[in-house]
């Protein structure tokens, strides 16, 4: 009992001891608060105010999520769905991985598909895995010098992908499936537009080809649509005029090319005649008639006439009156000669008449003939089609200098190649016809439709 008095005791002491310590400490700031500038202390009650404010509010409970799961709701031996949240990997982590260096090659002359790999640092194990990548992979082995090809690695310079432009609208692309490569071809769409050019013959149907913006294939693509009817290098006059529907091709904006020639218009000799395109690549008049006959007008291309078919020509050499009984079609030595028609070669031979010369048989009423040849690239016996090149203009044989002499017999009879009536090939069926007539209405009429807007531009 008195030790737990003499404890209360100093226990009392020692309080009052630390609350007089405890005064004079806080005597002691409110001295030097009182000393402060008026500044500072304005902006130190400020501060005690906001501190004290602090305090007094009460911070937002933690509440749990709808979705979350209580301790106290758990259940053992049940399982519970618990929302884990992951720290996502920086923008530059998670592409480090993805991120893939690009090299262009220019292939060189001489230059093969071992040496382009072990230029740019492949082995010839993957090389073998790249060709095997599919049939797609053939391409590799149709590259050009001046082609290129681009390789893409990863960070440990691994192949990824290679790729190679085939033309305007395919690439080849050959990319890595974990250890093999897969190749495809990716093909852009191609944006077909329609284009129209006229023009009129002031010096020769090639330079108003070329006048009107149409391409040297273009030129004899026409020519080749109209040259049953027409013999470019005989009919042709001044002021003849021609209209040509056609297709142009763009990738992503870009022209890449031309395309199918829709249909022409060719006047010659104030005749009309009219070509539509059918669905089955040939081409026809708007009433269905073929276009093609069973023989072109013209064996060569382009050329001009030098002697003309006359029964009493006076022959340039002995001066004799003898009979022409073809068309010479004067052109320099190496012009191509085309077969006429599709048939089989009777005769191929040297005389020194004719010198170098070719006679091709059509069925049983037919015979053409071909002489002065330079060369000859077929022999007795071959079968040869229409447009076949069969020799090469010349000078061999009894002539003044190179051209093409060409004959056209009709049963036996010799008949003037410009103007013989020649069989047509067969025609569009009754049942194909209506169709046909309807599509070439519209065609004709946006061709016709056209022409009209560009004359009276002009």
């Amino acid at each position: 009992m008195f030790a737990n008095t003499c404890l209360l005791d100093n226990h009392n002491k020692e309080s009052e001891v630390r609350y007089n310590m405890t005064l004079k400490s806080v005597t002691k700031i409110q001295r030097m608060f009182l000393q402060l500038p008026h500044s500072h202390k304005i902006l130190i009650s400020a501060i005690s105010v906001a501190l004290l404010l602090l305090l007094i509010i009460p911070s937002e409970p933690a509440t749990a999520s709808k979705n979350s799961t209580s301790a106290e709701q758990l259940m053992p031996g049940k399982r519970y769905q618990l929302d884990l949240a992951f720290e996502q990997p920086s923008s530059d982590e998670s592409t480090e991985n993805s991120e893939l260096t690009w090299q262009t090659y220019q292939i060189k002359s001489g230059d093969s598909l071992a040496k382009i790999f072990s230029k740019v640092g492949f082995s010839a194990q993957q090389l073998y895995r790249v060709t095997e990548s599919g049939d797609e992979a053939k391409y590799l082995r149709k590259v050009h010098p001046g082609d290129l090809l681009r390789f893409a690695t990863d960070s440990d310079d691994n192949l990824v992908q290679l790729a190679h432009q085939i033309n305007d609208t395919e690439t080849l692309i050959i990319t890595r499936q974990n250890d093999s490569f897969v190749a495809e071809i990716e093909t852009k769409k191609v944006e077909v537009r329609t284009e129209f050019t006229h023009a009129v013959i002031d010096s020769s149907f090639w330079n108003a080809g070329i006048d009107s913006g149409l391409t040297d294939n273009q030129i004899m693509r026409i020519a080749n649509i109209f040259g049953w009817d027409i013999d470019f290098a005989l009919d042709l006059r001044k002021n003849d005029e021609f209209s040509v529907l056609y297709e142009t091709h763009y990738v992503d904006g870009e022209f890449v090319g031309y395309g199918k020639i829709l249909a022409a218009e060719f006047v010659n000799r104030d005749e009309n005649f009219q070509a539509i395109l059918h669905d089955n690549g040939q081409y026809y008049t708007p009433n269905g008639r073929a276009m093609r006959k069973t023989f072109l007008r013209s064996p060569v291309n382009f050329t001009y006439i030098s002697s003309s078919f006359n029964p009493r020509r006076l022959h340039p050499v002995t001066g004799r009156v003898r009979p022409h009984n073809g068309i010479d079609y004067a052109a320099s030595t190496g012009t191509p000669v085309m077969s006429s028609g599709d048939g089989k070669v009777i005769a191929a031979g040297y005389t020194s008449l004719n010198g170098n010369y070719i006679f091709v048989q059509h069925g049983e009423r037919y015979v053409t003939k071909y002489l002065h040849l330079s060369r000859k690239h077929v022999k007795t016996g071959d079968r040869v089609k229409q447009g076949q090149v069969i020799g090469r203009v010349g000078a061999t044989g009894r002539v003044t200098g190179p051209h093409l002499h060409y004959e056209f017999l009709v049963d036996g009879v010799h008949r003037n190649p410009r103007t013989v009536e020649l069989p047509e090939a067969k025609s569009l069926g009754e049942s194909e016809l209506p169709a046909f007539r309807q599509h070439a209405d519209q065609v004709m009429a946006i061709l016709n439709d056209n022409r009209r807007v560009y004359l009276a531009m002009q």
